[in-house]
């Protein structure tokens, strides 16, 4: 009886996964309205001792996406005071909402991602399944490989669809000569 050959574990195609870039810290949603006075109006000596009594630790290595959840009209320095308490705290933080951190946090690690290793290969962005990427890291993900890879494709090795392929290359080379023709055989432009 023959053995099963795995061809695609053999192949030469390359697997990206987005997963794998996300570092599994829990992302918590800091409502910033439970700072302000009836979580509507902010008023500077009442905020500032809010922000001085709160309990910072419990978001550490958190990621951080603040907000305010009432109509309250929040000045840029509120979030900035309370981001200087997360700094030596938190992983990271944003304002916004979960989805806005998990972006965030994705354009900056494929900014920071060496694409060298998928120079010149077949690449497979592994999709389905992970709720924690957002559809822009795919996007992004996209266009970096580009630049670098040969053809790229979505999904899994076994099924995946094709998504771009880089175009062949076929001006002749300098120096090429028509196989089976010397070059005095010729004809010369213009000769009589």
């Amino acid at each position: 009886m023959e053995s099963i050959e795995n061809r695609v574990a053999q192949g030469e195609i390359e697997v990206y996964n987005l997963a794998d870039l996300w570092d599994d810290r829990p992302v918590t949603e800091l409502d910033i309205s439970a700072f302000l006075v009836d979580g509507l109006m902010l008023k500077e000596k009442e905020f500032r001792a809010e922000v001085d009594a709160h309990d910072w630790s419990q978001y550490a290595n958190e990621h951080v996406a603040l907000h305010c959840s009432t109509d309250a009209i929040v000045p840029t320095w509120g979030y900035m005071l309370i981001a200087s308490e997360l700094h030596d705290v938190a992983q990271s933080t944003t304002i916004g909402r979960a989805d806005d951190l998990r972006r965030e946090y994705y354009v900056a690690a494929l900014d920071a991602e060496d694409w060298s290793a998928y120079e010149d290969t077949p690449v497979v962005v592994k999709g389905c399944g992970d709720d924690e990427v957002p559809e822009m890291a795919y996007v992004r993900a996209t266009q970096k490989l580009q630049d670098v890879a040969r053809k790229l494709m979505y999904g899994e090795p076994c099924s995946s669809v094709p998504l771009w392929r880089r175009p062949q290359d076929n001006s002749p080379t300098p120096d090429a000569e028509a196989v089976g023709v010397k070059k005095p055989d010729l004809p010369t432009p213009n000769a009589e």
